[in-house]
């Protein structure tokens, strides 16, 4: 007989779903809302272990945030469809913080510019050189990484950012 604990085992106001149905999905842990679209663990482990175990193969949400389909895949109790599933969850959070309600996003400043950019570029591993075309009303018409550098540097002829 096992001596893991299995959802079933929880007190039901401890289990991942009935939290988020009480308390809200901002008062859940990160490996909560993991286990909430995992769905299942397995006979050896509770769905809260196997996220737990995830979470910690990735160093929590920064790494995964970035793995490939392989890398998930690759964790015991993990297969293709669970992967797809938190892959999927992944690229809607990212389309979500990405969302611009206005037709064109308009900027003013340096630090407008850096909000337009920032959630796309804020974890990249090196430098990226990326140009916003903008019309006279300064609104965005365009976004182009025109070179990728090394760690930290990324060196850019004049002509580069004109051409397009």
């Amino acid at each position: 007989m096992s001596t893991e604990l299995m959802i079933r085992d929880f007190p039901a106001d401890e289990r991942p779903r009935e939290r988020f149905v009480q308390n809200g999905p901002e008062n859940l842990s990160n490996h909560e809302l993991l286990a909430l679209l995992l769905r299942t663990g397995s006979k050896q482990e509770s769905v809260l272990q196997l996220a737990n175990r995830v979470l910690s193969s990735f160093e929590g949400l920064r790494l995964l945030k970035d793995a490939s389909l392989e890398e998930i895949t690759a964790i015991k109790g993990i297969g293709t469809a669970k992967a797809i599933q938190v892959l999927a969850a992944v690229e809607l959070g990212r389309r979500i913080a990405n969302l611009c309600y206005d037709d064109r996003y308009v900027i003013r400043s340096p630090e407008d510019g850096a909000k337009f950019l920032m959630n796309d570029m804020r974890f990249l591993s090196q430098e990226h050189f990326v140009c916003l075309y903008l019309n006279t009303k300064n609104q965005v018409l365009h976004r182009q990484t025109i070179f990728i550098g090394s760690l930290n540097a990324s060196i850019v002829h004049p002509r580069e950012v004109v051409r397009p």
